[in-house]
């Protein structure tokens, strides 16, 4: 009985050591739920942050992209409206050519 005792009496003294706000029920419900948001749950901290790097990304593409739509339209309003800037257009990309013409296609090695 005596070798219980002095196992209680031990514990009871390494549990006095502990301070009374670590003892808090609400502290250590706190604590384990910061553990579980930060590491265990599907939407981690660490999750939260790779998306959040992918979505900046993904703004930057997309305002690329409205740069490029916004280019694309004016060039097309030129298009539209300039029959000589519409021939050299279809000339230049499209190897468009007169009846009268020939075409010569000059490739630059690297």
């Amino acid at each position: 009985m005596r070798n219980y005792s002095e196992k209680l009496l031990y514990k009871q003294h390494m549990f006095s050591k502990i301070p009374d706000t670590f003892k808090n029920f609400y502290f250590i419900f706190f604590l384990l739920f910061l553990i579980w948001m930060l590491f265990i749950d599907s939407n981690d901290f660490f999750s939260q942050m790779a998306l959040r790097k992918k979505l900046k990304t993904l703004e930057k593409e997309k305002y690329f992209y409205q740069e490029e739509i916004k280019k694309v339209k004016e060039e097309r309003e030129e298009l539209l409206y300039n029959e000589e800037l519409l021939e050299k257009y279809a000339r230049e990309r499209y190897l468009m050519k007169r009846k009268n013409e020939d075409i010569y296609i000059i490739v630059e090695e690297k």
